[in-house]
């Protein structure tokens, strides 16, 4: 099951990398988004997969026992989403403007504007 994940966390990656890398701003907008859920994807998998009882101890029980997931990089990934929102509202934003100030959304054309 985990080479699995790796391996499609593996293909995730590449297809932002491919996303990132042309020349549209949706197209990089796209793999900004792709890329932040395939690093909670490796951060779910690398604290790894466990399959068990929700991690929360009674009032009379001392220790924890038996198998149970580790709550840490579940709220990791929960706070990265936030992120992730946060900065892709925010290049959106940034995008959007920028589109309306030179007209298009090829990044190569954007270049050539600089004054």
């Amino acid at each position: 099951m985990t080479i699995l994940l790796a391996i499609t966390i593996g293909a995730i990656y590449a297809a932002a990398i491919y996303l990132i890398l042309r020349r549209s701003i949706v197209k990089l907008v796209i793999g900004l988004a792709v890329l932040s859920h395939a690093g909670n994807l490796l951060i779910m998998t690398a604290a790894g997969l466990k399959r068990g009882r929700i991690p929360i101890m009674g009032p009379e029980a001392k220790t924890l026992e038996g198998d149970f997931p580790d709550p840490v990089p579940q709220a990791l990934v929960l706070t990265a989403i936030v992120i992730a929102f946060g900065v892709l509202a925010f290049a959106l934003t940034l995008f959007r403007r920028a589109y309306e100030t030179v007209g298009t959304d090829d990044l190569d054309q954007m270049k050539s504007t600089d004054a």
